[in-house]
């Protein structure tokens, strides 16, 4: 990935990861950012929605403290020059991730947020590149078969951006029923049966409306995320 293509902010994102990943700390990215550094290693041309956070999944052999979560982390930044505190603001608990805010070590102002699941169903990952840093994260197939778990529920209202992730990841990534149906059986998941995707598409385009994409991203019409992405899982939609 050619670092000229991210924002500054997505710059220092990307340097937090690598600086966890670098030094050990059991966590696997997940969300925005591993899609636009999947996007644009494979080339994708355009801006894509921006995030302000960092996503991902904590897994050790034994649950955590905040404690020990948050020194991990602050080591990672001490180690690798970061000027971050890492300020635990939420426990992770049942369904319920933890929450950190990251920021200036020496304004004390937050730069942005980390959401980390603790201990859920292991990802299948992909080490990624972003110019000078690594990291490892969600791969392809496993941000298909999360985003499409996602959309074929009542919750894809709620998540109209996985409805958009998946029209972005059409245009660079085939669609492999097989692959994605084992993933999800792999984490105990099913496929619901994308009613309201398929039947209720006049409220699925009001929460599209309402979805803002920030920075200078273009967004597409609704019509055009839509059919692109009716189309790209018109296998499992068959069924």
């Amino acid at each position: 990935m050619i670092e000229s293509n991210i924002t500054a902010e997505e710059k220092l994102m990307y340097q937090v990861m690598g600086a966890l990943y670098d030094s050990g700390v059991p966590v696997t990215f997940k969300g925005a950012m591993v899609l636009r550094a999947f996007l644009l290693e494979a080339g994708y041309p355009e801006e894509t929605r921006h995030t302000t956070d960092i996503d991902g999944n904590w897994n050790s052999e034994t649950a955590p403290s905040g404690e020990e979560m948050t020194e991990a982390i602050q080591n990672a930044f001490e180690k690798k020059g970061i000027s971050f505190t890492a300020r635990l603001y939420r426990m992770y608990g049942e369904k319920r991730s933890a929450g950190f805010d990251l920021a200036d070590k020496t304004t004390g102002e937050t730069i942005f947020t980390m959401d980390l699941d603790v201990n859920r169903a292991v990802l299948h990952t992909k080490l990624y590149e972003t110019g000078s840093f690594s990291f490892c994260g969600s791969s392809p197939a496993q941000m298909v078969a999360d985003k499409l778990m996602s959309v074929s529920t009542d919750r894809v209202f709620r998540r109209i951006k996985d409805v958009a992730d998946l029209y972005y990841l059409s245009q660079v990534f085939d669609f492999n029923r097989a692959q994605v149906l084992q993933l999800l059986e792999d984490s105990g998941r099913t496929l619901d049966t994308f009613h309201g995707f398929l039947y209720r598409t006049e409220e699925l385009r009001h929460a599209y409306e309402k979805f803002r994409f920030s920075g200078s991203a273009r967004k597409p019409s609704f019509d055009e995320v839509y059919c692109r992405v009716r189309e790209y899982i018109g296998e499992v939609l068959r069924e």
